[in-house]
């Protein structure tokens, strides 16, 4: 997404002195805000253009149910190829306040492309997966309502949802601490609840996947079980596929985005979804929860992050359960 040549926000008539955040509150640690001189604080770093490799997890409705769990469902699971570009957005993004004073938010536009590392087209492309125009924002300590220095997600989906996820970004010393993430299904009021199915076995051969073989796709059972191990630990590779990337040096700190659509601790937030999702007296598909988190990493004697790991969780409710949507990526900066 390449903005026109000149293009700034100027805002009229333009906020005299907006309310920011830079100084903490009284007994508020400092951590709490970014005292770089970059008004993009903790998101200049995503400034760039960025590719790597990826893991897919999906379970999306079959539409000839057979009973509850057995045939109503069926799994996706996709190594991909990831490209994902952020450019910074001139100038001061103003929001006019009525209970507090002005602010001016400060952002990137992105825009992020997938693939299927394992099909091709008769052209010889890889199957294009996912495509996501959206913005990145930064949204100074605000008095009403009383909420510290956040950033936030606005994305557009084109299966018919878009997105506006809000949480916090901080920077801590060494690498990141990737937590394990399940894909099992649950009845959405008992989250506990989970469900292993047929499908979640790759040594099994069932007609509601693809790959019906996940091994031959470089797909592991440790893959499945949790996704996360794909940013842990070496994946298996791809033949043919993207040229392997020599072992990056240490980390030196980590900036970690963390953001939701329904963060219990902010008001904002939320996922709509276009009425064939939403259906009638059931949903088709709906998308009820989105989490991310993003890992921005320095290495040891650099001064910007060269490394970019996320990991998004997706809920999506259809035949009364919520069925578990993981993407996760490891991304290298170019140039």
């Amino acid at each position: 997404m390449e903005l026109a040549a000149g293009f700034s926000f100027q805002p009229i008539p333009p906020i005299e002195n907006p309310e920011t955040s830079a100084a903490p509150a009284a007994g508020e640690a400092a951590a709490s805000f970014e005292p770089a001189a970059d008004p993009l604080g903790r998101l200049a770093g995503l400034a760039g253009r960025w590719t790597g490799e990826g893991f897919n997890v999906i379970w999306r409705p079959h539409d000839t149910p057979q009973g509850p769990l057995v045939g109503d469902h069926f799994l996706e699971l996709n190594r991909t190829m990831e490209q994902l570009d952020f450019t910074k957005i001139p100038g001061n993004i103003p929001n006019r306040g009525l209970l507090q004073g002005d602010i001016n938010l400060h952002g990137l536009t992105y825009l992020q492309q997938i693939s299927d590392a394992n099909v091709v087209d008769a052209q010889g492309n890889n199957k294009g997966q996912h495509l996501e125009p959206g913005l990145w924002v930064v949204v100074p300590k605000t008095r009403h309502p009383r909420e510290p220095e956040t950033v936030a997600r606005l994305a557009s989906i084109p299966h018919g949802t878009t997105i506006l996820a809000q949480g916090t970004a901080q920077t801590s010393p060494g690498p990141p601490d990737i937590p394990p993430v399940s894909i099992r299904p649950f009845p959405p009021l008992a989250p506990s609840e989970e469900h292993d199915l047929a499908e979640q076995d790759v040594n099994s051969d069932s007609p509601f996947r693809t790959p019906r073989h996940p091994r031959r796709h470089g797909i592991t059972q440790r893959m499945v079980n949790n996704p996360n191990s794909f940013l842990t630990q070496p994946p298996p590779p791809i033949v043919p596929g993207p040229a392997a990337v020599p072992h990056p040096p240490p980390v030196a700190t980590t900036t970690t985005l963390q953001v939701s659509t329904h963060d219990r601790s902010l008001p904002g937030g939320g996922a709509a979804n276009i009425a064939f999702l939403k259906g009638t007296d059931e949903p088709n598909a709906v998308a009820s929860l989105v989490t991310a988190t993003f890992w921005l990493q320095t290495f040891q004697g650099a001064s910007h992050p060269q490394r970019l790991q996320y990991s998004q969780l997706v809920l999506l409710d259809f035949h009364g359960f919520s069925w578990p949507h993981v993407t996760v990526a490891t991304l290298r900066k170019l140039g």
